[in-house]
């Protein structure tokens, strides 16, 4: 047992190691002493600006090499135990306990080579989620609700936050459209492939019959960008439209207008950006919100500039039906979960629905490493 965990302890020691290299720790290290020096400077909260950008640049350092050198630690120190495990003449409790460190570091370590391949310019950002109804009747807004409930228990899962910035009910149940915000390093990193359109299969609980149902929801990811960037807002081409807040959040539902709905016709093309908030009190800061969101949305078509028309850019996911969809959940006559562009499954139907994605975040992460670099 202790020559399979001495094994398996190199041969994750080795994976560290190379992925150190591979990183640059030793460079960022260096950089990491130079921030720190320059805080310790006199004078240097006189430019307030600089400061700033100092410190975040410090602790976006020290986020990058902390977690590493944390396991590397892990890693020498857990060497020491399976070495006096074999001391004592093969101490099994001794190497219970070295062989669970050593499942402990596997585990840190794929999360660790995941964020790794998180290099792209917006990967550590906030991530704006908009979720919206496809075809499948009642069956599909409840399916959308239902998606809603799976990424905030991811969010929570990942200790991250988040706001619902828009919930439009629906008229029987669920909802027809939803706008959340998932706070917290590389969300938008995370969850940039989660766009797209997503089927269930089941039986439905809306059918008196009891048959079996396809539903479709439809899901875009944008980075939180609003504050970093310059995008002008033209006022001739926005439409702002206020009225009573429902649904989830919100303690003063239907009492006054302060949800806000922003229409902007993007100048050049046929069907116009629409964006709606209501999860502040404030009418003023519901505006705000949306406005927030939709620079992002503007950005993001600037971006892609492949996009001669936005109803190419949004093709994919206005059309949320047969065909187009990226990931299946079927819950009847079998019990699956599938996502078709890494062909990555699981018969977890309740984890995956309760947020455990880790499985399709990473296939998505290794199939497009470097495209967002």
């Amino acid at each position: 047992m202790l020559d399979d965990l001495r094994s398996r302890q190199a041969a994750l020691a080795k994976r560290a190691g190379e992925m150190a290299g591979y990183l640059g720790l030793e460079d960022k290290r260096v950089r990491i002493l130079e921030l720190t020096a320059q805080t310790e400077q006199p004078g240097f909260w006189d430019d307030q600006q600089k400061a700033q950008d100092s410190l975040r640049a410090l602790s976006k350092e020290k986020a990058g090499v902390e977690p590493w050198d944390q396991l590397l630690s892990r890693l020498e120190d857990n060497t020491v135990l399976i070495d006096l495990a074999e001391e004592a003449g093969d101490d099994e409790e001794t190497a219970a306990e070295a062989e669970a460190e050593v499942l402990a570091c596997e585990a840190e370590l794929g999360k660790l080579e995941v964020a790794a391949m998180l290099s792209g310019p917006y990967d550590d950002h906030d991530a704006i989620l908009q979720l919206a109804v496809g075809a499948g009747g009642t069956d599909a807004s409840d399916w959308t609700e239902m998606l809603l409930r799976m990424f905030t228990r991811y969010a929570e899962r990942q200790k991250f936050t988040y706001e619902i910035l828009e919930y439009a009910e629906a008229e029987e149940a669920g909802v027809r459209s939803a706008t959340i915000k998932v706070k917290g390093r590389n969300a938008y990193g995370l969850l940039r492939g989660e766009g797209g359109v997503h089927r269930l299969v089941r039986i439905s609980p809306f059918d008196s019959n009891a048959r079996r149902q396809t539903s479709f929801a439809g899901v875009v990811v944008i980075p939180d960008v609003a504050d970093e960037i310059d995008v002008e807002i033209d006022e001739q081409y926005l439409r702002v439209d206020t009225y009573r807040a429902s649904g989830a959040g919100g303690q003063h539902v239907n009492k006054t207008d302060s949800a806000v709905r922003l229409t902007y016709q993007l100048p050049g093309f046929d069907k116009p950006i629409v964006v709606s908030c209501q999860n502040e009190r404030s009418q003023h800061k519901n505006r705000a919100s949306a406005m927030s969101v939709l620079k992002a949305k503007i950005y993001e078509i600037m971006v892609r500039q492949k996009a001669e028309r936005l109803e190419d850019l949004r093709g994919k996911v206005e059309d949320f039906a047969w065909g187009n969809q990226t990931r299946n959940y079927v819950l009847a006559p079998y019990r699956m979960v599938k996502d078709l562009r890494t062909n990555v499954e699981t018969g977890d139907t309740d984890g995956v629905l309760d947020g455990d994605l880790d499985r399709f975040i990473e296939a998505y992460l290794r199939q497009n490493a470097g495209e967002h670099a």
